[in-house]
């Protein structure tokens, strides 16, 4: 059984993962269609920025966006100061890290699936009238469905796994900011924090498992429905 503080650590760690997945997703998905679909200078460095976080040290990302939204920071001074928004030691600032890092996945896999759409459809469809957007609304998205389905899963399974960027940024608060990944980190740090460390690691294999089951069986559902539809 879990205790009240780990329970709290569970659910703030499941909510801090959703919204952060929740964030990703739009700018996910344009971020996905502009390296699949377009060609421009400077494509090969937007490639690079996007995918950034997969390769610098998480603590650095963590640095980087407190040096940003910190209170004192680039635009968390403002927001602080002129709206009222703080994000540094705060859950949503937990989230907005754990967007970060769980990005590059989601716009990787949502790219593949929409360079996995043939580009004719498309144009049949502005062939019909469609502007472009429209044409991607009511054709390529979903079409892609599976692959935003396997981005989302990667960055919500990231979200929940993710350390260094959260601890730096906001640090490891219990019951503000402390996550499974840092409640784990502070039992270690317990002579006598053995059982909770193994309940805690014991609950997150769970849930790396059912998430990844989840998007499977949620993809194959999504590719079956339309192959239904392309031979209806």
């Amino acid at each position: 059984m879990l205790s009240p503080e780990e329970w709290t650590a569970l659910w703030l760690s499941l909510e801090i993962a959703g919204l952060a997945t929740v964030i990703s997703l739009p700018f996910a998905v344009a971020a996905a269609w502009i390296l699949a679909r377009r060609r421009f200078p400077g494509k090969a460095l937007f490639d690079a920025l996007v995918h950034l976080p997969l390769v610098l040290p998480p603590v650095v990302t963590g640095y980087v966006l407190l040096v940003m939204l910190g209170r004192n920071g680039l635009i968390g001074s403002f927001l602080a100061s002129h709206l009222g928004i703080v994000f540094a030691f705060r859950w949503t600032g937990a989230a907005i890290a754990c967007a970060v890092m769980g990005f590059p996945l989601m716009v990787r896999a949502i790219r593949l699936a929409i360079e996995a759409v043939d580009p004719r459809l498309e144009s049949a469809a502005g062939t019909l009238g469609a502007n472009p957007f429209f044409s991607f609304v009511t054709v390529t998205l979903p079409l892609a469905i599976p692959g935003i389905i396997a981005g989302m899963v990667l960055a919500f399974a990231k979200a929940l796994g993710e350390f260094g960027a959260t601890i730096t940024f906001v640090s490891n608060i219990p019951g503000e900011t402390q996550t499974l990944s840092a409640a784990i980190y502070t039992a270690l740090q317990d002579p006598y924090g053995e059982g909770t460390v193994i309940r805690l690691t014991l609950v997150s294999v769970i849930m790396a498992f059912g998430a990844l089951i989840i998007s499977e069986a949620m993809a194959r559902r999504a590719r079956s429905r339309l192959g239904q539809a392309a031979q209806g």
